[in-house]
């Protein structure tokens, strides 16, 4: 089955791709989710923010996405930008100790404006 029960939004704002995702981010959705991330990092120079607020939860494909795209903004002198986190989510990412490789905006605009 390849059916997605998320939604996810995408927003060029300036220079900056927002991602929206929308639902939890578990199975074949986070595969989604982090194929749709993976695909935005392919850009010559990503300017990526991810906007937290509608994600209740997520499981280890959402992490391992998160994961794999902090890296590879990490090699390029960059960094994975997260607006809006849920307290759980933020919650995961701390437990899982994936949150120091991460800059967390408590809203939008900051987080967009963080790339001027």
């Amino acid at each position: 089955m390849n059916a997605h029960r998320i939604r996810i939004e995408q927003q060029r704002v300036g220079s900056v791709e927002v991602l929206t995702p929308m639902g939890a981010l578990v199975d074949q959705d986070a595969e989604h989710f982090a194929a749709t991330l993976s695909g935005l990092l392919k850009t010559a120079n990503p300017r990526v923010v991810l906007s937290m607020q509608e994600v209740p939860y997520m499981d280890s494909i959402a992490l391992e996405g998160l994961s794999t795209a902090a890296d590879e903004l990490a090699d390029r002198a960059a960094g994975l930008k997260l607006a809006c986190v849920t307290a759980t989510c933020r919650e995961i990412l701390e437990l899982t100790a994936l949150a120091p490789r991460l800059r967390f905006f408590e809203n939008l605009q900051d987080a967009i404006k963080s790339f001027l």
